[in-house]
């Protein structure tokens, strides 16, 4: 049985957005810790559905000007 960590469904993110998608975790270990080498900040491992939830339009506020 295939562990939930081995499966290509792991996102990378940073203060740029989404870095890359469908990663194992251990491919997505392995890009936070050579991003964050290279000076790459707020970097995160999330699942590749909240990298698409993250990354959807949303509504913009509007402001009322009463």
């Amino acid at each position: 049985m295939t562990s939930e960590l081995e499966m290509e469904r792991w996102s990378v993110i940073s203060e740029r957005g989404c870095e890359a998608s469908g990663l194992s975790h251990e491919e997505a270990r392995r890009l936070v810790h050579r991003l964050g080498g290279e000076g790459r900040h707020g970097l995160c491992i999330i699942t590749d559905e909240a990298a698409r939830r993250m990354s959807a339009p949303t509504a913009k506020p509007q402001m009322n000007t009463d």
